[in-house]
């Protein structure tokens, strides 16, 4: 699924026009975006929880040359699923 296909699932849930499920969808991604981007976790009970984590500076090979290189520590978005998601995407089929 695509954000598109997103937007139209939204509005036939919501029975909000395409444009507002747009407008939602984008307005809690950027909230999401922003809050984490601060380093304030957010957490969606049910669903799961968006961080910051820190990743260490590290040694890397170049694929091409072989030869190693250094990448640097970063900040990079994690995201923890929650235990109702985990269960809903793990159902078994009989």
């Amino acid at each position: 699924m695509n954000k598109t296909e997103l937007i139209e699932a939204v509005a036939a849930q919501t029975e909000l026009t395409k444009a507002d499920a747009g407008r939602a969808v984008n307005a809690i991604l950027d909230t999401i975006t922003h809050a984490v981007a601060k380093k304030d976790d957010v957490q969606l009970i049910g669903f799961g929880t968006f961080k910051a984590a820190t990743r260490a500076a590290r040694t890397g090979k170049n694929p091409r040359t072989g030869e190693a290189l250094k990448i640097a520590a970063a900040v990079v978005p994690r995201f923890t699923a929650g235990a109702a998601f985990k269960a809903a995407v793990n159902t078994k089929k009989k």
